[in-house]
C-alpha cells in the first residue's frame, strides 16, 4: 500500500510528456527516485524535444507499449486521460504493481513539505511561479511543480514546470478541474477566483470550500472575485487580499508591455501586462509577506519575473504588429486576455482555438457574452475549429456555432475552419498598430503554429 513518498523508489508515469506528469516526474527524480515513463507522442528513432529534457534529468522514457514496466517498477502513476484500456495499465495490473492518479501522487507529496496550494479557475500557474521567483530571491530556496513552465527555468535547457530546493516551502497548483483541489492539506491556501469553467458554480463553491476547510494555518483570497470573495471574511478593497492584516493594490498603471501599483506604500514595477497580472502579483505577495518577505525584497523580485510559457508571451512585432501568444481557454480567461492587450494598440485581433467538445458546449454561452463584452469597435475574434484530442466525443457544435452568436451581439466575428487557411484571411485586418492574440490549450502543436504564424506575418 503507498500512503507516502517514502513507499517507493521506481515509479512509472504513463503519459510522462504531459505537463503535470511532467512536473511532478522531475520533482521525484530531483529527491533521489529511479523515474521512468512512457508517452503515446514518443515513437522510437523520431526526435521528440519533452523526451530529451526528461532524459537530460535523468528520466529513462519508452515508447508507450509496456517495455518500461518492469519487475522493478513499484508504482506506476497515471492521469485522469488515461485509461484503463490501455495495454500499458493492463500490464501493470497483472504484475501487480499499484497504480495511483496523478493527483493522488501530489498530494502525497504535498504532506512531506510545507506546502502553499494555489487555487482558483485563472492565474494558478502565473501567480505560482512570481511567488516561487520571490522565496528564491528571499533566499528561502523553495520547490515548485506547476502547471507551465517558468521562463527562468526553460532558459536553463530544462521544461521548465519544476524545481528542487533544499528548502521547507512547496508551492503546488490546486486543480479544481478533475476535483482534486480536495485532496490537498496545505500549510498556505491561496484562492485566486471562481468563474464558471469546468463545473457548474455550485460545484466549484463546494469544492473550494472544502479545499478552504483542509487548509492548516493560512487561508488568502482574492477579494475583487465576487465568487471568492464569499469564502473569506469582508475585506473591502479593489486588489485586496485576505490575510492577517489585507493586501491592497493601488494605482494601477499599464504603459506598454509594463505594470506599476502600489502595496502598502511599496512601488512595484513589471514587466507584464492586465489588471489580471496586478491580481496575480499581489497575491503572490500577501503570501510571501506573512512568512516573513519584506515588501521591498518582494519589488525588488516581481521587477526580474520573467514570465511563464504561452502566458502572453510575446513572438515578437512585424510592420508594426505586436504578435502574443496566450493559453487563454476558459471565457475568463479570453476576456481578460484581450483586455490585456487593448492598451498596447487601437485594434486587437483575437484567434482562439477552443479544445474538446464537451467543454465549448458547456461553456458556449459564457464565451459569446465575455469575448463580445471584452471587445471594442474596432476588435476582432476569429475561431479556427475545436480541437478533438480523440476519444468518443460527440461532435455537435462547431466554432462556428459561437462565432455566429458573437456576430448576433453586434460584433466582429470570422471563423476559418482550418487555422493554417488563418494568416491568409486575417492579413487583412492587420494594420500598423494592431495586436494579434493567439489563444488556446491543451493541444501540443499548439507553440509551433504560433512561432510560425509569426515568422509567416
Amino acid at each position: 500500500m503507498i500512503q507516502n513518498i517514502s513507499n517507493f523508489k521506481n515509479p512509472f508515469f504513463i503519459g510522462v510528456a504531459g505537463v503535470g506528469m511532467s512536473a511532478i516526474a522531475q520533482y521525484l527524480q530531483g529527491i533521489g527516485k529511479q523515474v521512468s515513463g512512457s508517452d503515446r507522442y514518443f515513437h522510437e528513432g523520431e526526435y521528440n524535444k519533452t523526451k530529451e529534457q526528461l532524459e537530460n534529468e535523468g528520466i529513462k522514457c519508452f515508447v508507450q507499449d509496456g517495455s518500461g514496466i518492469t519487475e522493478h517498477t513499484d508504482l506506476v502513476v497515471v492521469s485522469t486521460a488515461i485509461e484503463d484500456t490501455v495495454y500499458e495499465v493492463k500490464k501493470a495490473k497483472e504484475l501487480g504493481i499499484p497504480i495511483i492518479k496523478r493527483s493522488q501522487l501530489l498530494a502525497m507529496i504535498a504532506k512531506s513539505k510545507k506546502t502553499i496550494a494555489v487555487a482558483g479557475t485563472s492565474g494558478k500557474s502565473t501567480t505560482s511561479a512570481m511567488l516561487f521567483q520571490i522565496l528564491l530571491d528571499a533566499g528561502l530556496e523553495p520547490s515548485i511543480i506547476s502547471g507551465a513552465g517558468l521562463t527562468s527555468i526553460i532558459k536553463q535547457g530544462k521544461i521548465g514546470n519544476a524545481y528542487v530546493g533544499k528548502g521547507d516551502w512547496l508551492i503546488i497548483e490546486a486543480d479544481e478541474s478533475d476535483g482534486s483541489v480536495v485532496q490537498y492539506e496545505p500549510e498556505i491556501g491561496l484562492l485566486l477566483n471562481i468563474d464558471k469553467d469546468h463545473q457548474e458554480i455550485d460545484e466549484l463553491i463546494e469544492l473550494f470550500t472544502i479545499f478552504k476547510n483542509n487548509t492548516k494555518s493560512l487561508f488568502v483570497v482574492n477579494q475583487s472575485n465576487t465568487l471568492a470573495k464569499t469564502l473569506s471574511a469582508k475585506i473591502e478593497n479593489d486588489f485586496g487580499f485576505e490575510t492577517k492584516a489585507g493586501f491592497n493594490a493601488i494605482n494601477f498603471k499599464q504603459d506598454g508591455f509594463h505594470l506599476s501599483f502600489e502595496i502598502e506604500n511599496q512601488i512595484f514595477r513589471m514587466n507584464a501586462i492586465g489588471q489580471h497580472s496586478v491580481e496575480n502579483a499581489t497575491a503572490a505577495v500577501a503570501v510571501a509577506h506573512q512568512i516573513g518577505v519584506d515588501l521591498k525584497t518582494c519589488a525588488e523580485s516581481l521587477k526580474k519575473y520573467e514570465g511563464i510559457y504561452r502566458r502572453h508571451q510575446i513572438l515578437g512585432q512585424k510592420n508594426g504588429v505586436w504578435v502574443i501568444d496566450d493559453y487563454a481557454h476558459n471565457p475568463a480567461k479570453c476576456a481578460a486576455s484581450i483586455k490585456a492587450c487593448q492598451p498596447l494598440a487601437e485594434k486587437v485581433v483575437a484567434w482562439f482555438q477552443p479544445h474538446g467538445y464537451g467543454p465549448t458546449r458547456f461553456l458556449r454561452k459564457d464565451f459569446v457574452e465575455e469575448i463580445s463584452t471584452s471587445l471594442r469597435e474596432n476588435d476582432e475574434i476569429w475561431m479556427s475549429e475545436i480541437f478533438y484530442a480523440g476519444g468518443t466525443a460527440v461532435k455537435d457544435i462547431s466554432a462556428n456555432d459561437l462565432i455566429k452568436d458573437i456576430q448576433a451581439k453586434g460584433k466582429k466575428a470570422y471563423f476559418v475552419e482550418n487555422r493554417n487557411e488563418f494568416l491568409n484571411e486575417v492579413r487583412s485586418s492587420l494594420s500598423n498598430n494592431s495586436v494579434l492574440l493567439l489563444m488556446g490549450a491543451r493541444d501540443p502543436s499548439l507553440e509551433k503554429f504560433c512561432k510560425e504564424l509569426y515568422e509567416k506575418l
